[in-house]
């Protein structure tokens, strides 16, 4: 199982708001790094950490993939990057994130990338929907576990 997170907080010039750009986005990553199998419902979020930002369009998706972690990730780079996604400082608002969140049942703490990612089990904007591809059940196991 490959599950990538998905988020938005700032509209694309072209395609829209932060909702209309992850579905966008979610056709790039079908057609770019991997077959896209389940898609969590969205969920509307505050910026993380607090902020005076707008709020986030969050979900998760399970894809298939022969891509390998490192290839991966720079796929999804690549499509933030096409949606207008400028690196600057962290936490900072922006058009699209991707995230790589688990890899199978790869256990990588050095990376690039690492996995699953360090950050996941932290963040209720990745846990609720990736509950909703797991399982609510199973995914407190995976937390429990980290």
């Amino acid at each position: 199982m490959i599950l990538i997170g998905l988020g938005s907080n700032l509209p694309h010039p072209q395609i829209g708001p932060p909702e209309t750009v992850l579905r966008v986005a979610i056709k790039e990553i079908h057609a770019k790094v991997g077959a896209v199998q389940r898609i969590s419902p969205f969920l509307s979020t505050e910026p993380v950490p607090k902020s005076d930002q707008p709020w986030y369009q969050n979900a998760v998706c399970e894809i298939e993939s022969a891509l390998q972690p490192a290839d991966l990730l720079a796929g999804l780079h690549e499509i933030e990057a096409a949606f207008g996604r400028v690196r600057s400082v962290r936490n900072a608002a922006r058009i699209l994130d991707l995230d790589l969140l688990i890899y199978h049942d790869r256990i990588d703490p050095i990376g690039p990338p690492i996995l699953p990612h360090p950050r996941m089990f932290e963040r209720d904007f990745v846990m609720e929907p990736l509950g909703w591809i797991l399982g609510a059940e199973a995914a407190r196991r995976l937390a429990d576990s980290d």
